[in-house]
């Protein structure tokens, strides 16, 4: 049985589909008015009213003042409609698809702040968690929030090797906090949000470590150095002293008498 969540097997998404020119129409079967993001519109608001269960073409057609087969003129299923309500709510997520704190923040102050937009987004609209695991979501605005999530990861610095593990978990995260199952409290989130870029941060590839450093002298050039690597005594003339068997430190053997 194909539940409003459930699109079924045989049909493809609305977004791949080619749909034909619809049929030349007589003014009195053209609402005056209606058209696709019209109809949208209303489908995102019932559906927030009323919830995935109780929504239906005939309840939709009511709400605009029009007959149910008035709508089928605009998209072909009720599943289209659906998808289409989908990236409709997921546009509102544009304004966290590009940095919007300050920049010291970085990457992880983007994705604390894309995290939190989409949890406010399910919060808002409960209906849409099941239907992103229901249909492709490959509209335009689901794409939109795809490519802003690869350039965040892109940002972090993350080897390649790790970058797709990183994205599954972020969008694991995403769907798994905000979901309608079991939403945690804001403080379980933000600590779980904290775990995350941790783990994120843990296999960011090293932006360089500092080697054993050289020491200089007064002039600001190279001391010579021993095998172990400390600085050797100098004399008067800035020339390596001749030191003892205890390396630099010990006791200075005494020079060689000048031959005769």
């Amino acid at each position: 049985m194909v539940t409003p969540a459930d699109p079924g097997t045989d049909r493809a998404s609305v977004w791949l589909a080619v749909r034909p020119d619809a049929p030349a129409r007589r003014r009195s079967e053209d609402p005056a008015g209606l058209d696709r993001e019209r109809i949208t519109a209303a489908a995102v608001r019932l559906l927030d009213t009323e919830g995935l269960t109780r929504f239906s073409m005939r309840r939709l057609a009511a709400g605009l003042g029009v007959t149910a087969m008035s709508l089928y003129w605009y998209v072909d299923t009720k599943h289209d409609l659906l998808e289409l309500a989908l990236d409709s709510a997921l546009g509102e997520l544009g304004e966290q698809q590009e940095p919007v704190g300050p920049p010291a923040e970085g990457w992880p102050g983007r994705l604390r702040s894309l995290a939190r937009g989409y949890r406010r987004l399910l919060v808002d609209h409960p209906w849409v968690a099941p239907l992103t695991a229901a249909y492709p979501n490959i509209g335009p605005h689901a794409r939109a929030f795809d490519a802003a999530l690869h350039r965040l990861l892109d940002a972090t610095g993350l080897p390649d090797a790790t970058r797709a593990g990183a994205r599954l978990a972020v969008s694991q995260f995403l769907h798994g906090c905000g979901g309608t199952v079991r939403r945690p409290p804001d403080g379980e989130f933000c600590l779980a949000l904290d775990v995350l870029i941790a783990g994120i941060q843990a296999h960011t590839a090293p932006t360089g470590t500092a080697g054993p450093t050289t020491p200089t002298g007064p002039d600001g050039t190279a001391e010579p150095t021993g095998p172990d690597g400390t600085a050797e005594p100098t004399g008067p003339d800035g020339t390596a002293e001749p030191t003892g068997p205890a390396g630099a430190g010990g006791p200075v053997m005494p020079a060689a008498p000048a031959a005769p």
